[in-house]
């Protein structure tokens, strides 16, 4: 019987090994130890349903190959609150949740300075290759390590990492602290810039590239649409009462040139409409292949890194909302240039080398009007409104003062030092504060800072609010919004920064290098990111990473 069962396993052995062997051609396939080049592509304001709204309209090889040939995670969301550009840049990079990391929104007010401070603003350095307001910047703020750093310091400084994008702080969360360089566009000059956290002077290759003025270029055509009319048919009409625009501006064609001339009595072009067009994700695009070329990325046995962000669908989402014409040929485009991107290494490296992972930093949520006329509940909460009856409320309940610094970011800032000098107790004017504004529509809730104090609280949205809360930079009430309610700002008709399924749920993809084809369904925070590729390149997790490994992608 012993023999028998011998015989019977060693034939089953060989079996499969000739059927692994046909699959996969003469030998087996055997990646290498660790990738030779990580790429992280994040995509600002793209969610998970969007992806799978137009999958079967997408080219073969852009963003349907990571799809087919990768790891597709469907689960993949946000357990914080605050879901805006730097928190989401900054929870990919560290594993960790805004309340650890300190990048708890794009901007916060500091009290004891009585200053709005920007997250990623640094007065001592300086700018290079721009100009002089645009280099102001480092991760300063940043509190906590990367996956980068911890890259650059288990490979003795010897793994390459760079970031690149069109906007400042999505470039330098995404390098972390120890990086060789950080690029970002600058909307008065044109071109690519870093700071001198970074860099003295800008490489030869950059100055070479600045010199071919895409900008311009890109700025002296139209923006047209890229696919024949069949293809958007479920977008919203190309003209409707719903959008904002360029200027009130908002159907097809966009004449660039028009849109970015300053008029007859300033010279130059206004660079920052670039941002706002899909062009501004091809110049991305662009740089990136350049950059992977003159660093020679890749090249040797040490990991390297690069992270590119893509960011103009956040200002196009802004402008024009998820469902508009303008958001779908912006992903159209963007297709082409992963398409782009891929072919690129994937001939220069090889698809075994290099490791791939696809997310965005953030959703979007629908723009109210179009809501409101499917008749859903929705509405725009207007906080200086809002605002004015409070400051008119507290001066009633505790006489004429200045009780209320601002509101920013969902958060109302108090004047303490005025409630301190008055001797009145700090944590009874944030509930009154709380009570008060709740009262107005669109509201669904406001905390004090007392509650979060030292409370826990397991799931749902209090949890949110726990991961994204920091006693030195969060507010002394935190406001949430009814589903489908959006904060009204300046021009913006849709955006994200919310803790709904509409901004917290993104695609996750992993590709190349040992990824196997596969579908994921459970539930995967976006902190599991860098842990994963911590255990992937075999270096030490981020100091204060909370995420976890994506077991899936070991097997």
């Amino acid at each position: 019987m012993k023999s028998n069962f011998n015989i019977k396993r060693g034939a089953a052995t060989f079996l499969c090994a000739i059927a692994f062997n046909t699959a996969f051609g003469q030998g087996a396939y055997i990646p290498p130890e660790k990738p030779k080049l990580v790429i992280g592509i994040v995509v600002e304001q793209l969610r998970y349903d969007q992806i799978e709204k137009i999958r079967s309209r997408l080219g073969e090889n852009g963003i349907r190959r990571l799809l087919n040939e990768g790891t597709y995670f469907q689960n993949a969301s946000y357990e914080y609150m605050l879901t805006q550009t730097a928190p989401g840049y900054a929870t990919i990079s560290t594993g960790a949740e805004p309340s650890l990391h300190g990048i708890t929104s794009d901007e916060w007010y500091l009290p004891l300075k009585d200053e709005l401070i920007y997250c990623t603003k640094d007065n001592t350095v300086n700018p290079v290759g721009g100009s002089y307001e645009s280099g102001l910047h480092s991760p300063v703020n940043l509190l906590v390590s990367t996956f980068t750093d911890e890259l650059k310091m288990a490979s003795g400084k010897q793994a390459k990492v760079y970031a690149v994008g069109l906007k400042e702080s999505p470039v330098i969360f995404s390098a972390g602290h120890a990086a060789d360089g950080a690029f970002w566009f600058d909307n008065t000059t044109g071109t690519f810039m870093s700071s001198t956290y970074y860099t003295d002077s800008l490489p030869g290759w950059v100055t070479d590239f600045n010199a071919m003025r895409y900008a311009d270029s890109f700025l002296d055509n139209s923006w047209n649409l890229s696919r024949p009319a069949k293809d958007y048919s479920d977008c919203l009409p190309d003209s409707n009462k719903f959008e904002e625009g360029f200027n009130g501006l908002n159907y097809f064609p966009y004449d660039l040139k028009k849109l970015s001339s300053k008029g007859k009595g300033n010279a130059g072009k206004d660079y920052s409409i670039l941002r706002e067009t899909p062009f501004g994700n091809t110049l991305t695009t662009n740089f990136a292949i350049k950059l992977i070329e003159k660093e020679k990325l890749g090249k040797d046995d040490v990991t390297d890194f690069l992270s590119i962000c893509y960011t103009a669908t956040d200002y196009i989402g802004h402008k024009f909302g998820p469902s508009s014409v303008e958001m779908a040929d912006a992903v159209f485009r963007l297709d082409r240039d992963i398409e782009n991107l891929l072919k690129y290494v994937t001939d220069s490296l090889g698809k075994r080398n290099v490791l791939i992972y696809f997310t965005s930093a953030h959703g979007i949520s629908e723009i109210p009007g179009v809501l409101e006329s499917n008749r859903i509940p929705s509405g725009y909460f207007r906080p200086n409104q809002a605002l004015q009856l409070l400051r008119s409320y507290l001066n009633a309940v505790y006489g004429e003062g200045d009780w209320v610094k601002g509101y920013q970011e969902k958060q109302i800032f108090l004047n303490r030092t005025l409630i301190e000098d008055a001797k009145i107790p700090l944590d009874e004017v944030q509930k009154k504060v709380a009570r008060f504004i709740v009262q107005f529509s669109g509201v669904a809730s406001a905390y004090p800072y007392s509650v979060f104090e030292n409370s826990d609280f397991g799931n749902g949205n209090m949890k949110r609010i726990i991961n994204d809360f920091s006693p030195q930079r969060s507010g002394d009430v935190i406001v949430t919004l009814n589903s489908g309610w959006v904060e009204k700002e300046d021009s913006y008709v849709a955006s994200s920064n919310s803790p709904y399924e509409y901004d917290t749920h993104v695609p996750l993809i992993w590709y190349g290098w040992s990824m196997n084809r596969a579908t994921v369904t459970r539930k995967v925070n976006l902190t599991d990111i860098a842990a994963t590729l911590s255990w992937l390149c075999k270096v030490p997790l981020p100091n204060a990473c909370t995420g976890e490994p994506m077991y899936e992608l070991f097997r």
